[in-house]
């Protein structure tokens, strides 16, 4: 994968998440640092790399990944990985998968996918979504108040809505694809493209004061009822919250083709 930029080069110098090392070891590169942190990663860019393994791990003919579910127990660095996945059923149209995010021998991330034979031509479309907005033209860089963005924020190019940006509270959309690959030498899937934006969506969703307020997610959860299409993503994201409760961050993912999937976040709300 090359640069996507239409104005010249990535504003990032590297030019991949990762490099492959072997036997399910990975070298992340500084792309992968999410704002708030130059030692801690985006979500992003690992949730995709376990999901890369998770679809590659014994793939059968005619299976495609459904749904995943990523759960962060702590930050992941940045720095060396090992992925590790196993299968925990398989049958005959149904497989659930799950695989392991380690950094220092200390487990960082956990997802489960399942796996599920394509369903047949003649499947109806049913309930289908409005479209997304049409893709904007090319845009100046991202701002982010107080973000560290020469990691992740800038190895992804984003399209907002016309006087929108990351500070604009929510619900929000946003149209975003990858600089960089995710594996260097390697071509990206629809999965990968669709987990390495994913995590984004509750930033894109935000209503809570992130400044007064502590606020993160837990988890992931990406559900597609078809395979994503071409390298722009849109999400259109919302913030639902309670008091002393917590706040889901539900998201639409669609491509250039219209409705795709659902992200749905669940963030912990807490006093700084």
């Amino acid at each position: 994968m090359t640069d996507l930029s239409p104005d010249g080069p990535p504003e990032t110098e590297h030019r991949t998440f990762y490099r492959s090392l072997g036997a399910g070891h990975y070298e992340s590169t500084a792309a992968t640092a999410g704002p708030w942190s130059t030692k801690t990663q985006h979500a992003g860019p690992p949730s995709a790399l376990l999901g890369r393994a998770l679809e590659r791990h014994e793939a059968r003919e005619g299976f495609r990944v459904a749904r995943v579910t990523v759960d962060l127990p702590r930050p992941v660095p940045v720095g060396g990985l090992h992925v590790q996945v196993r299968t925990c059923r398989s049958g005959g149209r149904t497989e659930l998968v799950e695989g392991e995010l380690a950094s220092g021998g200390e487990t960082v991330m956990l997802a489960r996918a399942w796996r599920i034979a394509a369903g047949p031509a003649d499947t109806p479309r049913l309930r289908p979504e409005s479209g997304p907005p049409p893709l904007p033209g090319p845009q100046a860089p991202r701002t982010m108040a107080g973000a560290h963005l020469d990691g992740y924020v800038a190895a992804m190019e984003w399209r907002f809505e016309p006087g929108t940006d990351f500070d604009t509270p929510g619900p929000g959309t946003v149209w975003a694809r990858q600089r960089i690959p995710l594996v260097a030498g390697e071509p990206d899937t629809p999965l990968t493209r669709a987990l390495t934006l994913a995590d984004s969506n509750w930033a894109v969703a935000s209503e809570l004061d992130h400044v007064r307020q502590f606020v993160i997610n837990t988890d992931i959860t990406l559900a597609l009822h078809r395979d994503p299409v071409g390298e722009w993503l849109c999400i259109r994201a919302s913030t639902a919250a309670s008091p002393a409760g917590s706040a889901l961050a539900l998201g639409q993912l669609d491509d250039t083709a219209g409705d795709c999937g659902r992200i749905l976040q669940t963030l912990l709300v807490a006093g700084r």
